[in-house]
């Protein structure tokens, strides 16, 4: 019945008649129901007025044998308690009445009527034999009321009353709710259309957003390339050794910051997969000094104090020192003046059910942020920055690593006096192990060993055949996986293959390392790149991926590592 009503009022709002038809068939409903209900009271009435008729001449039988009159008004006083009794009498077998009852208002027959009808009125009439051992002694008359013609049509009105009553409920309720479902209906179309309209709004803020960020990363991307480009030309027009080390130096960290720009674009893509360690806070921080240095200028001067009995966190090296640069280099371009700024690190104790953490606080005297733009901060794309001077995307990163690393980051800045951005990292359960330092010696093949190297890319493959050469490896290059497994079947006499995840072709660098372990279960295989989905598949495989770009030292310290296993 509860699933009905809703239903039923739904057919309301598509046609409106609808809930006054049914009113009035209610309406109709109930006349008739009356109607038949009257019909069998008067049936009962019928039956019950029949049988007090039947019970008085029995009663009245002995009496009028005898003639006794006293006993007969005696039965007929006894009826005064039926209020429906209007006349009753006792008659002979000559009509005479011997005996009787009579209401105020109503006249009892002297003589017994010859001819009775009831035809359904508000009085019935009976006439029943009295008779004793088969003699007849005369006749009981009894005038018996059903009903009053006003009383039945005051109930009947009443029934009406209600039944009018219920039905212009119905009938309100009905056009109410079909009111009320046409305004929902416009509601929901005006919904629809804003809902369209804000689609279109968002969908131009992303590529409003698109463009800020195609247009900070272009920024970003030239300056490294001027760096770069700039500092070869002047490699080639200068012979002085220290000069060279110089241009080399700010070549490598303009080459240092370009893999920092696309390891935070792919952060933020939430594409970079991350391998977190156990690091001394101090050592880690204090090891971004001269990439820090480099990156800032030099009316900016850093200072860095450390607590004593720093935790060890769990964190990706590679992200906290980015999330780290990200802020001091925001902290630079809000200090166009110069200045100071301040990384202290200190310890928080448990409390309120969040675990021992370690606060890191980089600190600056820059211009501030408005108070109406501090929610703003951590949002991807929102720069306080020129249109092409910045991608958006620093804090952002900032706010996605803290948060990968159970952890958080909170902004406090005030117009004019500074702001201070803090990392709140939780401690390592697991003891700090140390970090190997990396290699500043290249690592060469102790023997001439085989390598096929599998890369598409042409500029690439030079420059990886002439690292490996360097390296002391014999090196042959396939373009794709395809040809790496034709060239295999024909000759599998190599100590490693050295192969790129993404290239064109039916199979992938992933594709090739398992036909390789399938067919070729004792060739090392030792995969590369920048990333793809594929290498976060490769790594949760537990396979060794080198990130791109990578060293020559990197290079020859993870051959060795490979082919010493």
């Amino acid at each position: 019945m509860q699933a009905r009503f809703p239903r039923l009022l739904g057919s309301f709002s598509k046609r409106p008649l609808l809930p006054v038809a049914l009113a009035l068939i209610l309406l109709v409903a109930s006349l008739l129901l009356g109607i038949r209900n009257d019909r069998i009271r008067l049936d009962e009435r019928l039956r019950a007025s029949h049988v007090q008729a039947e019970i008085l001449a029995r009663s009245v039988a002995a009496p009028l044998a005898f003639d006794d009159r006293p006993a007969m008004r005696e039965y007929f006083d006894a009826l005064k308690a039926n209020g429906n009794v209007l006349a009753a009498g006792a008659y002979g077998l000559d009509g005479a009445l011997e005996a009787g009852l009579a209401r105020p208002g109503i006249d009892l027959p002297k003589r017994l009527p010859t001819e009775v009808r009831n035809a359904g009125g508000p009085e019935i009439v009976w006439q029943v034999p009295v008779s004793q051992n088969g003699t007849r002694l005369g006749t009981v008359y009894l005038l018996y009321s059903t009903e009053s013609w006003s009383r039945r049509l005051s109930r009947y009105a009443g029934i009406a009353l209600l039944v009018a009553t219920a039905a212009l409920l119905i009938a309100a309720i009905g056009t109410a709710y079909a009111s009320l479902s046409r305004s929902h209906q416009r509601l929901r179309d005006e919904i629809a259309q804003r809902e369209k309209a804000e689609e279109a709004l968002r969908q131009a803020q992303k590529m409003e957003a698109m463009g800020q960020l195609t247009g900070g990363v272009a920024h970003d991307f030239n300056n490294l390339l001027m760096v770069a480009s700039s500092g070869l030309d002047l490699l080639d027009r200068t012979d002085d050794p220290a000069r060279r080390e110089r241009l080399k130096a700010g070549i490598r960290q303009a080459i240092d910051r370009g893999a920092k720009l696309t390891q935070q674009l792919l952060t933020f893509a939430r594409r970079s997969p991350l391998k977190p360690e156990v690091i001394d806070v101090e050592q880690a921080i204090r090891g971004l000094q001269d990439l820090l240095e480099r990156s800032l200028r030099e009316d900016i001067t850093v200072r860095m104090e450390f607590a004593e009995g720093l935790c060890p966190i769990e964190v990706d090296p590679s992200q906290f020192e980015v999330a780290l640069l990200n802020v001091a280099l925001n902290a630079r371009d809000a200090m166009p003046e110069g200045g100071v700024i301040r990384i202290v690190a200190d310890s928080l104790p448990a409390a309120d059910g969040d675990p021992a953490r370690v606060r890191i606080a980089i600190i600056d005297q820059g211009v501030g942020v408005d108070p109406a733009d501090l929610e703003k901060v951590f949002e991807p794309f929102y720069t306080t920055k020129e249109v092409g001077r910045g991608t958006g995307l620093g804090l952002s990163q900032v706010y996605g690593f803290a948060r990968a690393a159970g952890g958080e980051v909170r902004f406090e800045s005030e117009r004019g006096r500074g702001s201070t951005v803090s990392l709140l990292l939780p401690c390592s359960t697991k003891p700090f192990a140390g970090r190997v330092a990396a290699m500043a010696a290249v690592t060469r093949a102790p023997e001439r060993q085989r390598l096929l190297l599998v890369e598409d890319d042409e500029q690439v493959a030079t420059m990886v055949e002439q690292m490996l050469a360097e390296l002391g490896y014999d090196c042959i290059r396939v373009a794709d996986g395809t040809a790496a497994l034709a060239r295999l079947a024909r000759d599998s006499a190599f100590d490693l293959v050295f192969s790129d995840m993404v290239m064109p072709g039916a199979t992938s660098g992933l594709e090739l390392a398992h036909e390789i372990g399938r067919r070729w279960p004792r060739l090392s295989v030792l995969l590369t790149s920048g990333y793809s989905d594929a290498a976060a598949s490769a790594m949760a495989e537990g396979r060794e991926i080198l990130q791109k770009p990578y060293s020559l030292q990197t290079l020859g310290a993870k051959l060795k590592e490979i082919l010493a296993e």
